[in-house]
């Protein structure tokens, strides 16, 4: 009797499972039997999440590629000037400014191309 139980409560909790996951919204296709088959929509996740750790990435390798074919000098003169403009430019100028991670993909760039 336990175990008939158990596969009920079992089954029970993997329609509760579809039918949260169905309520957030569903595309219903029909397969070439002509059974029609309810899939959950994907939710977008809500979080930075991976997209923005790729632009951040992006952003860290172009400002160390810019930083490695300046040069550190030319690179920081060329953040100075840009940090007299107006408003947007002084903030480019923050954002620009060298750090430490764009320090060491430069140099991990400077070896890479020797």
């Amino acid at each position: 009797m336990g175990k008939h139980r158990d596969q009920f409560q079992a089954r029970l909790k993997q329609i509760n499972r579809k039918h949260a996951a169905l309520s957030s919204g569903c595309a219903i296709r029909m397969q070439p039997d002509g059974l029609l088959v309810a899939k959950p929509l994907r939710t977008p996740s809500r979080g930075l999440g991976r997209k923005g750790l790729y632009v951040l990435a992006a952003f860290l390798v172009c400002k160390a590629s810019l930083i490695c074919a300046l040069g550190e000098q030319s690179y920081d003169a060329r953040v100075a000037r840009l940090s007299q403009g107006k408003g947007i430019e002084q903030f480019g100028a923050l954002v620009m400014q060298r750090d430490p991670a764009s320090m060491a993909l430069a140099g991990g760039i400077r070896q890479l191309l020797g």
